[in-house]
């Protein structure tokens, strides 16, 4: 009985004692463990871009002056864990501001995420295979586990910064892309255009711009798609919200024969745009000479209301006379030049058979009738019409498109008197 009662006190005392004698110890051997660290911080360092540059390719082809930053933040980065080390109370560890913070912001465009994340395992692989030679006696285990909460840290971190810089850039290149629309719509053709295109990596020509509505969508989501769709084709894009109205200027590159531009490379973003007409600018040089695209695509879209049943995408050319009518004076000098002018060219009976077949209805036998001549005459001299024009007389589509050039061209011959 007295044994048994005795042990319980016995007990008490030993287990009460243990804890600040564990305690204690694991201090020193973290103090130990952190002194052997700090002698060995910058051999820690050296070591480890000297096995980058073993390891890493991409490493050896960087420039010196990267070189030196990426090597900084390695020291940077063995120095913030000794820090934190020596006192683990202090919770989680400020990678951002420690490690990170070392480096200019520039350095996220010339290091990936992907080789950030290469450089870090290499640091670990040096720390690690060092474990027993820096840690005190007893204390490799609470180095190691101090080491993978610590990398964890710089996991995240390294996510976080890179998706921070992702962010800024893609903010400020939605500025600058809204900048370029802007100035190619108000007719810039400054040599800072292909500055700007060239930050944003623009490559690729010919180039067109396509114009349309967002509707009820939301203006961010359509451009993000409209970017998304054209860039998945291999095209470089720069896009503006102008209110409700959203410009994009497309860089086709050679993806479509040129003959087939520029409807077939607006086709596969017409349906992107909101509901109601997509009009698609002339194709152009290079970016420099996008302002003509541009404009046309915008004042087709002002004016695509009258022609309600325009097929989608529209091309600016082919609403020429909505435009002419709407007062875009390219569209009228497109329309004499293009239209009236060749049919002047080539001899009064062309222009007085189509204004006689226009003012009565398209009927061949009352043209043939106030002409005097035979209603054959009068469909060669139609045939002839529409290969010169590329619009026929007798198309209801056609016939309006030659009706307002005639128009047009009179009344340009009459100011030129």
């Amino acid at each position: 009985m007295n044994t048994e009662s005795e042990q319980p006190e016995a007990r008490g005392p030993v287990d009460g004692a243990d804890e600040p004698v564990g305690g204690a110890a694991e201090d020193e051997i973290r103090a130990e463990t952190v002194r052997r660290l700090e002698r060995s911080m910058g051999t820690l360092g050296t070591a480890a871009v000297a096995r980058m540059e073993e390891r890493l390719s991409w490493f050896r082809r960087m420039s010196a002056q990267d070189r030196s930053w990426i090597g900084l933040v390695a020291q940077s980065g063995v120095a913030a864990f000794v820090d934190w080390f020596r006192d683990p109370s202090r919770g989680r560890p400020a990678i951002t501001v420690e490690v990170f913070g070392t480096a200019p912001r520039e350095l996220t465009r010339s290091v990936s995420l992907q080789q950030t994340v290469d450089m870090i395992r290499v640091v670990i692989e040096v720390v690690e295979g060092q474990v027993d030679e820096l840690a005190a006696p007893g204390g490799a285990q609470q180095l190691r586990e101090a080491m993978l909460r610590y990398t964890r840290e710089v996991a995240f971190s390294s996510a976080k910064v890179y998706a921070r810089a992702a962010e800024a850039r893609g903010a400020w290149d939605a500025r600058l892309e809204a900048l370029i629309v802007d100035a190619l719509l108000h007719g810039d053709r400054e040599d800072g255009l292909q500055t700007w295109g060239s930050a944003l990596g623009w490559s690729h020509t010919p180039v067109i711009a396509m114009a349309g509505d967002i509707g009820d969508e939301d203006g961010n989501k359509v451009l993000d798609d409209l970017r998304a769709a054209a860039r998945r084709l291999g095209h470089d894009v720069l896009a503006g919200l102008q209110g409700r109205r959203v410009v994009m200027v497309v860089g086709v590159g050679d993806r479509y024969p040129a003959e087939d531009l520029p409807a077939a490379a607006a086709e596969p973003l017409a349906g992107l745009f909101g509901p109601g007409a997509v009009v698609v600018g002339p194709a152009v040089a290079d970016l420099r000479s996008a302002g003509a695209s541009v404009s046309a695509a915008v004042n087709g879209l002002r004016s695509a209301v009258a022609w309600p049943d325009a097929p989608r995408p529209v091309l600016a050319d082919d609403l020429l006379p909505e435009r002419a009518l709407e007062g875009d004076v390219e569209a009228r000098r497109q329309l004499v030049e293009e239209v009236y002018l060749p049919l002047r060219g080539a001899g009064s009976p062309l222009l007085d058979t189509l204004s006689v077949y226009l003012e009565h209805a398209s009927s061949l036998e009352a043209t043939a009738r106030m002409l005097f001549v035979h209603p054959n005459t009068v469909r060669y001299r139609l045939s002839r019409i529409a290969e010169l024009t590329g619009h026929p007389p007798s198309d209801g589509r056609g016939s309006f498109v030659l009706r307002v050039a005639v128009a047009l061209g009179r009344l340009s011959e009459t100011r030129n008197e």
